[in-house]
Formats: C-alpha cells, sequence, structure tokens
C-alpha cells in the first residue's frame, strides 16, 4: 500500500471532524463517557463504555450513565485525586483485566483544568483509557551534507510493545508530570541518541507544537479503539558530521541518515510511526519542501497538524 501526506494525518488524527461529518462526530461523542472530577463540570477525556463499566461501584468514582459521565469523587487537590487515580489503578493492574496496564512505566502524565491547573497525575500506560491529553517532545535531527540536507532516522526494537519495528524521529518521549518540555527533551537526547548535553542545549530550535486526536490500533499496544489525544512539542538540531546519533537505550535499534526522499519513499510506505510522521509533515512545510505546489492536500494537511482538542490543556 502506498500512502498519500493525508492518508498519514488521517492515520493519526483519526477522531472525526464535526464540521466534516456532524453525524459521525455525534455518534462517535455519544458512544463514549466523558470523564470529569468534582466541581469541575466539563470533560477531560472520553472512555470506553467498557472501560467505563470497569469503574462502576468503585470507591471515589460515579458512573452516570444517563449523562454517560464518570466522574471522580474523591480528593480535594491534585495530590488527593492523584493518590486516588492510582490506587484505581494499581488495582486494575493486579486484575490484568487491561492489557494497556502490561506496560506500567512507574511514570506520571499530568492533566490540566480550564484554568491550566493541575488536576490529577496518572501514571503513563493508564492514560488511553481514560482518554486524556498526553504531552511529548519529539526532535528532527538532521546534518547538511554536500549541500544536501539528511536526517537520522532511528528504527525502534522490534521487541517494543508499542510499533515495534517502525521508524521514529531521532529523539521522542513523553514529558512526565512536573517537567518542562525542553528539559524532556535534553533527558530524552542523552537516553535514546546519546546526543551530548551541551550540544542540546545550545543549538536544539523550538518550533511549536502538534497536535492530533487519535484512535489507537493494535499497533499502539494493548486494547485498540482507546483514544489518545495528544500535543508535541517539536524541536529540530542541525547536527555536525562528526556528531553521530548512537542508541543509548534498548528502545532503538540503529540510527540511519537518509535524504529527503529516502524518508519521503519510507513515509510513503506506511514505515514511520503515525505521529512522527506528523512531526515530519511539519518538518518539510516549516522547510518548503513541502508546498502548495507539490501537495494537492497542502492546506488540509497544515491546518490538521494543529487540531484544537475538546479537554483542556496546559
Amino acid at each position: 500500500m502506498s500512502y498519500t501526506n493525508l492518508d498519514l494525518v488521517n492515520e493519526c488524527d483519526s477522531f472525526p471532524y464535526y464540521h466534516s461529518d456532524p453525524n459521525l462526530y455525534v455518534a462517535s461523542i455519544s458512544t463514549y463517557y466523558e470523564l470529569r472530577v468534582e466541581s469541575h463540570d466539563y470533560a477531560l477525556g472520553y472512555l470506553l463504555p467498557s472501560v467505563a463499566e470497569i469503574f462502576r461501584n468503585l470507591p471515589n468514582w460515579d458512573l452516570n450513565d444517563n449523562d454517560r459521565t464518570l466522574t471522580l469523587t474523591g480528593g480535594n487537590n491534585a495530590s488527593e485525586r492523584s493518590d486516588f487515580i492510582m490506587k484505581t489503578f494499581l488495582a486494575m493492574k493486579e486484575t490484568r483485566y487491561f492489557k494497556v496496564l502490561e506496560k506500567w512505566r512507574d511514570e506520571l502524565y499530568p492533566v490540566y483544568g480550564k484554568d491550566k491547573e493541575l488536576l490529577f497525575n496518572v501514571e503513563r500506560c493508564a492514560s488511553p483509557l481514560l482518554g486524556v491529553i498526553t504531552y511529548g517532545v519529539h526532535l528532527v535531527a538532521y546534518v547538511m551534507k554536500d549541500y544536501e540536507m539528511k536526517f537520522w532516522i532511528p528504527r525502534r526494537a522490534r521487541n517494543k510493545q508499542t510499533y515495534g519495528g517502525m521508524l521514529d524521529n531521532a529523539v521522542a518521549g513523553g514529558i512526565a508530570s512536573g517537567e518542562g518540555p525542553f528539559e524532556s527533551l535534553v533527558r530524552e537526547c542523552g537516553e535514546e541518541a546519546s546526543l551530548p548535553e551541551d550540544l542540546v542545549r545550545s543549538k536544539a530550535k523550538a518550533c511549536g507544537t502538534i497536535s492530533y486526536f487519535c484512535i489507537r490500533n493494535e499497533r499502539a499496544g494493548g486494547e485498540t479503539r482507546l483514544l489518545q489525544p495528544e500535543c508535541q512539542y517539536v524541536y529540530e538540531l542541525e547536527l555536525p558530521e562528526d556528531v553521530v546519533p548512537k542508541p543509548g537505550d534498548d528502545e532503538v535499534e540503529e540510527f540511519y541518515l537518509w535524504s529527503v526522499q529516502e524518508v519521503q519513499e519510507a513515509m510513503a510506505r506506511g514505515e514511520f510511526k503515525p505521529n512522527c510522521a506528523m512531526v515530519l509533515l511539519d518538518f518539510f512545510i516549516r522547510h518548503g519542501i513541502l508546498t502548495s505546489e507539490n501537495e494537492k492536500d497542502y492546506i488540509e494537511i497544515v491546518a490538521r497538524l494543529h487540531r484544537r482538542l475538546e479537554f483542556p490543556t496546559l
């Protein structure tokens, strides 16, 4: 199968839009349960009915079938709410009911309210069950060799539970609660690509964000159809020719140094992790590689890389 650039966007930003198909959007929304916390009368995420049902009659949770809401009723502040949520998911982990919880990371992701206040933290692997927004960093690393731009492209370890064996951006990772985007980037650059900290701090350029609303499939690992809205902080780094990224952990098998054409051909074959393809499209647009002259879906692609999400963001 050959993927167009819009196909790549559709694969990652897969939750329907109201203006594109109101009936499908309303039908999708009515399928899920809204996640809320007590005294905050708005949605923080969407849960599958099969997931929401597991919370029925649990302490500190209220499942309302008429309003189709799941509300955390325990806790008056972020610390107390986080504690109740952690206890709930630790108990679920012991039952082995959800496969996605088998990837327990001991890493907390933040969830924010309308006033950008921290409402609670949730274990990273549990976040898709609640359908809350998560945040990450992605770095595109490249070199200029003989006046040609070439990209450092890693292949994910084939035994990874999520998107194993697929191609990735040079560095990518989630932002843990209490960690800023740039500090997260510096940490991930050392862990995943063995890049010198001083180089990253002095040369990495912040290039905005991309956002999308993904419906998880089997390649993401664990249960399918879970919702995963995400915001990724995007960076780029031009590396000297003598700096070669090397795997710093067991998440990457190897790095390739590829031309623009080689990267685009791999994207067309669907070899990239979906959100990594989005980051590369954003880079190509920013650098004039992808333009309205060579991409018939240019306007839609540009818009879809920056989706306004349904839930409060930082």
